[in-house]
């Protein structure tokens, strides 16, 4: 295409009419957008105390971690025989596990798992 053909397509002006029903569609969606009621607001008043406390929480935690001594271990030194220090190794893994929370941290997934299959359970029986 040329140059002058183009120019002589955009040059002309055709009156853009609008499809039959189209203004009559157009105004219904209008009027039935404001006669939609409005969106539920957020219900802030009631979700700011958990935040606050959330918030509360992960910092008292950090505090917490921060100044908090963490008591020193020895362990012994690793004993020739495999198994020994395989046990040795496992109680020490165990004790540092208890140290970090692990019992508290399995406690926690598995209640969130049980509240989430719990409720799954429940409505796959209704449907």
């Amino acid at each position: 295409m040329k140059d002058h053909e183009l120019d002589r397509i955009l040059s002309t002006q055709e009156d853009l009419v609008p499809s039959s029903g189209f203004v009559k569609n157009v105004m219904d969606a209008v009027r039935q957008e404001a006669a939609a009621p409005p969106p539920i607001p957020f219900p802030w008043r009631r979700a700011l105390p958990g935040l606050i406390l959330c918030v509360l929480a992960v910092v008292a935690g950090g505090v917490i971690a921060v100044l908090r001594p963490w008591p020193q271990r020895v362990y012994p030194a690793p004993e020739p025989s495999f198994w020994t220090g395989l046990w040795s190794d496992l109680t020490a893994l165990l004790s540092a596990a208890n140290i970090g929370g692990l019992g508290w941290i399995v406690l926690a997934l598995l209640l969130t798992f049980a509240s989430v299959m719990l409720p799954l359970r429940l409505i796959g029986r209704r449907l």
